[in-house]
């Protein structure tokens, strides 16, 4: 998985010659979270002086030269390889088409003071159902960081997470949580969601990126 900083980037990521080169680099499936106009109404949140605007997500057996073609298709790159569970599998989607939707990628990191074990216990055991049951998720995917696949990165990553919402998240939280339009049931929601957050670290220092989501397959025919 990638982050990607640059201008035009739904525009580059999307160019057909970029896939073709990714396809002949071993790349069989791509996966694109554009920071588009889609999604301009939803929250973002940068650690850094410039939003992240794409996460870009490839399946090939090999780093190097995907690293390469993305790089040169982007203004900056950070890249990390990843250990991918599927709480909620995401929907499937026809080749390059728009997932209807906002999909929501936190880029996180560890706290210092957990240890890897218990966070991970934390995250993967105790926090998950909280974040279903307090969520209008439709897909949930968690990616474990196993390693850093560039020379150079922002900041620590230790996970990223995939959240897809319903279109109407973006500008109403009741449609983003799934509490009916019910104050109370929404505050409930809230406060079981960030209590949970809270214990595993993810209530600070993170890059929030809302995208339209694409897949592609690069091995059709």
């Amino acid at each position: 998985m990638y982050a990607a900083w640059g201008d035009d980037l739904p525009q580059r990521l999307r160019d057909d010659r970029l896939h073709e080169r990714l396809a002949a680099a071993g790349v069989r499936r791509l996966q694109l979270n554009l920071d588009d106009a889609d999604v301009a109404p939803a929250m973002r949140i940068a650690t850094g002086a410039e939003p992240i605007g794409a996460i870009v997500s490839v399946w090939a057996d090999s780093d190097e030269p995907v690293t390469s073609a993305l790089a040169e298709a982007t203004g900056s790159l950070a890249g990390w390889e990843v250990d991918e569970r599927l709480p909620i599998p995401p929907p499937e989607t026809a080749d390059g088409v728009r997932l209807d939707g906002l999909a929501n990628v936190a880029v996180l990191q560890r706290p210092h003071d957990l240890d890897r074990d218990e966070w991970l216990h934390r995250w993967l055991v105790d926090h998950t159902p909280i974040a279903i049951a307090t969520q209008a998720t439709f897909g949930y995917v968690q990616n474990i960081v196993t390693r850093q696949v560039t020379e150079q990165a922002p900041r620590r990553v230790d996970a990223l997470v995939e959240e897809l919402f319903p279109s109407a998240g973006m500008v109403d939280m009741h449609a983003f949580y799934g509490s009916g339009g019910d104050d109370a049931e929404l505050k409930d929601r809230l406060d079981r969601l960030m209590t949970s957050v809270a214990r595993i670290g993810f209530d600070h220092d993170i890059d929030l990126v809302p995208g339209s989501r694409y897949v592609f397959d690069l091995e059709r025919p």
